[in-house]
């Protein structure tokens, strides 16, 4: 059983930035992917990055060059710094763990709010 514990957030202007933080109970190198999500108000969750364990990162195209996913191991903590923030950006941000692949997450953290205003 890992839990996951979020934090940071909250509301921002257009072009501003914000770092969330996501505590595991267990050491983040023991597990294969940390994911990153994100649910638009009206709208599905969606896929924002992952993070594996051997230190491959990827991102979704409506975030890339802009947020940053990176583990803490010694902290057991994900941080996920958020630059450059537009309005579209709005929405509920969840850390997930994947233990064995990154397409099947087993965690979720119970989220935090972020909004973006123009």
């Amino acid at each position: 059983q890992v839990q996951l514990v979020e934090s940071g957030g909250g509301s921002v202007q257009a072009g501003g930035s914000l770092k969330l933080s996501c505590a595991a109970s267990v050491s983040p190198s023991s597990i294969y992917c940390m994911n990153w999500y994100r649910q638009a108000p009206g709208k599905e969750r969606e896929w924002v990055a992952s993070s594996k364990v051997h230190g491959k990162t990827v991102y979704a195209d409506s975030v890339k060059g802009r947020f940053a996913i990176s583990r803490d191991n010694g902290k057991n903590t994900l941080a996920r710094q958020m630059n450059s923030l537009i309005p579209e950006d709005t929405g509920m941000y969840y850390c997930a763990a994947a233990v064995r692949t990154c397409g099947v997450t087993d965690y979720w953290g119970q989220g935090t709010q972020v909004t973006v205003s123009s």
